[in-house]
């Protein structure tokens, strides 16, 4: 069966403003900046994520890509780096996904879930109403050096599918997209728009001919509409 909607497109991991510009010439949706993390691929330095944010049209959502798990500590990072998405990759311990809408009014919170098992369903269904969107993942939280996305593995797209038809906010599915296996994703999840990193790098560089192919396979998973 193939989705009512085209998915958005997020690309993350971007690097550069060449990078950036590149996603939104393919079509991008979305671009993820990933900040300090403790592990994973593409973190920049704060002053480059600004940078790049910057230069994002208002059309393009730019995601900010934190580990960071206090509210206050969340608030002042998008004050300092002017993204328009809080991309949560890990759960608060301190204040509420409440206090941060409150705090940053016109700000999209979306929170990673990381797709271990069957318990994934009732985090996301405990947290949807709280925040604008979910952001379905394959890291794992509770290893004694956090993998909070990054991987470049796939999960169970079945537990992604029951979540994406539990809640009400937008999904966003990542971990491990190709352009081999997006299509296949997203007829199988139905997901509000895919999130890449490795899969359309080569070498850790954003890689023109992955992101044409990735795209093309995301239109085709559409039905080329």
């Amino acid at each position: 069966m193939e989705p009512t909607k085209r998915p958005r497109v997020k690309i993350c991991c971007i690097s550069s403003v060449e990078e950036a510009n590149l996603a939104i010439h393919y079509g991008a949706s979305a671009l993820g900046l990933v900040s300090e993390m403790p592990s994973g691929p593409g973190m920049l330095f704060e002053g480059l994520i600004a940078q790049v944010a910057a230069i994002i049209p208002p059309t393009v959502s730019s995601f900010l890509l934190t580990s960071k798990v206090d509210t206050l500590g969340i608030v002042a990072q998008q004050r300092r780096l002017g993204v328009n998405t809080i991309q949560l990759c890990d759960r608060l311990q301190s204040g509420t996904h409440d206090d941060l809408r409150q705090a940053l009014p016109g700000i999209a919170i979306v929170q990673v879930i990381h797709i271990t098992g069957s318990e994934s369903i009732d985090e996301s269904v405990s947290i949807a109403p709280h925040v604008h969107g979910l952001l379905l993942d394959s890291g794992n939280q509770s290893l004694a050096i956090k993998e909070l996305g990054g991987t470049g593995q796939i999960h169970n797209w079945e537990i992604s599918r029951r979540i994406r038809e539990l809640v009400d906010v937008p999904v966003f599915l990542a971990g491990g997209l190709t352009p081999d296996n997006v299509a296949a994703a997203i007829r199988q999840v139905e997901p509000f728009g895919v999130d890449v990193c490795s899969g359309v790098r080569t070498k850790g560089k954003l890689d023109e001919l992955k992101l044409s192919q990735f795209f093309s396979q995301v239109s085709a998973s559409f039905g080329n509409a």
